[in-house]
């Protein structure tokens, strides 16, 4: 994609750090000489907008937002027309979002439009790429990092302004580009789904009986469990509910309690949702918290080999969906809407019981759990979720068996998640090169084809 390209013959000192040496013949103009600041107000009746860092800004019932207002208080939002750009309050972790279609947004934004149409492509790709969007942290105020953007010193900021020309050809190079990114990362997200699906049908005929490991068959005789989503089972596995193999169990704290504000960078711990996987703890995104406040918000700790459990989801991520603690996370505790059960390890082993679990998620959470968004279970709902096993034996045989047949189905996943950051790392390196005008592009622009397939 980049092949052939290259820098422009002659640069000089923006002036600039986040830019470095521009084009000679690039210009910087002030932000607010480009953009215009748009404050309409009283159009109650136009689709309520969200910005996000993802798709721009868009209808909210495109994009999920638990946000609720009040009637009477539409006549107050801020009017966006197609092609604005909204700058948000956590504009300085995505950039400036660029609005495809009309609406109104929240008051808390600064809507702005370009003063020249021509500018509008290449401005939303400056917009979103690396080193304008480090740049945005410099015009952060309020008490805490984020808050907002003080856009009056931000209008005064310069940017990069090539010939309205090669601003046009920057924004096709790019569009081109990014749909081709797009296109390569699509494949790779669907070879990722497939083989998901592949893995969870290998695991659930595993962990429900519907097989026998041993000889890969089903099992000679079966009985009708009771349990909708457990089916008909092996005639000698037990059905009983969650809470007769637990020795104890505990949610996390709720209210108050416990929040964002009180997460540290090292100390205890806290599971959180997004850590609870498909039968796999997830350790990205690690939050702790002192051990003094943990010691004040009663017993909610995890030990390794603890069953976790997820009690809010939805249809990616099920509620009900469980893992098993991993003793490089200690000392650790479960936060609200995650549920933590000690088992009798004499009876179950907590890898099988999570997978099982997991594979079983949805069709136990559509039946069990509350909530028109989102499923909802409790912990006492929880426990007394039906499961079914075999000996202890034979539990720990269908554990292994999973390992060794979905190894090869997770090793292919992996190099597809790599392929992925690799391409998406390219991505925002292209646009940062191309932007501030360390590759130049016009050539390449001048070659595409006057309709890029889609």
């Amino acid at each position: 994609m980049i092949a052939g390209l290259g820098p422009y013959p002659a640069y000089r000192d923006s002036g600039a750090e986040w830019l470095g040496d521009l084009p000679t013949h690039w210009t910087l103009r002030r932000t607010k000489t480009l953009l215009q600041e748009r404050s309409s107000k009283g159009f109650p009746n136009q689709p309520l907008l969200a910005a996000t860092q993802t798709k721009g800004v868009v209808r909210k019932e495109e994009y999920e937002n638990r946000t609720v207002l009040a009637m009477k208080d539409l006549h107050l939002l801020k009017l966006v027309r197609e092609g604005d750009f909204v700058v948000s309050l956590r504009s300085f972790q995505g950039g400036l979002e660029y609005a495809r279609q009309q609406g109104i947004i929240s008051p808390a934004y600064t809507v702005l439009y370009s003063r020249n149409e021509k500018n509008r492509a290449y401005l939303s790709w400056v917009f979103k790429s690396r080193p304008y969007i480090d740049k945005l942290r410099l015009f952060v105020t309020g008490i805490r990092q984020g808050q907002n953007i003080d856009y009056a010193k931000l209008s005064r900021s310069p940017l990069p302004c090539p010939p309205l020309t090669e601003q046009e050809a920057i924004g096709r190079f790019l569009d081109h580009a990014d749909r081709r990114i797009q296109r390569y990362i699509l494949a790779k997200q669907k070879k990722i789904a497939g083989l998901e699906e592949l893995r969870q049908a290998i695991v659930r005929r595993a962990v429900t009986g519907q097989i026998d490991v041993r000889t890969g068959k089903p099992y000679p005789t079966y009985k009708d469990s009771g349990v909708a989503w457990l089916g008909r089972v092996p005639e000698q596995w037990t059905v009983v509910a969650l809470q007769r193999v637990t020795r104890s169990r505990c949610d996390g704290p709720f209210g108050s309690g416990l929040k964002s504000s009180h997460y540290t960078t090292d100390g205890v711990r806290v599971v959180r949702l997004q850590n609870i996987g498909h039968a796999e703890f997830k350790g990205a995104n690690a939050a702790y918290i002192s051990e003094e406040h943990c010691a004040s918000l009663g017993d909610h700790s995890v030990a390794a080999g603890d069953l976790l459990i997820a009690g809010l989801g939805d249809n990616r991520h099920p509620s009900g969906r469980a893992c098993v603690a991993p003793a490089t996370i200690l000392p650790a505790m479960v936060k609200a809407d995650c549920f933590r059960f000690r088992l009798d390890t004499d009876s179950v082993d907590p890898q099988f019981v999570a997978h099982q679990l997991t594979a079983t998620a949805t069709e136990a959470s559509n039946l069990l759990s509350t909530g028109a968004t989102r499923q909802r279970t409790n912990l006492q709902t929880t426990a007394t979720r039906a499961i079914s096993f075999p000996g202890l034996a034979e539990q720990a045989l269908i554990v292994e068996s999973i390992a060794r047949s979905t190894s090869n189905i997770r090793s292919a996943a992996e190099v597809a998640h790599r392929q992925i950051e690799r391409m998406n790392e390219y991505r925002t390196r292209l646009i940062a090169d191309v932007v501030t005008g360390k590759l130049d592009v016009r050539e390449a622009a001048a070659a595409l084809p006057d309709q890029a397939p889609a």
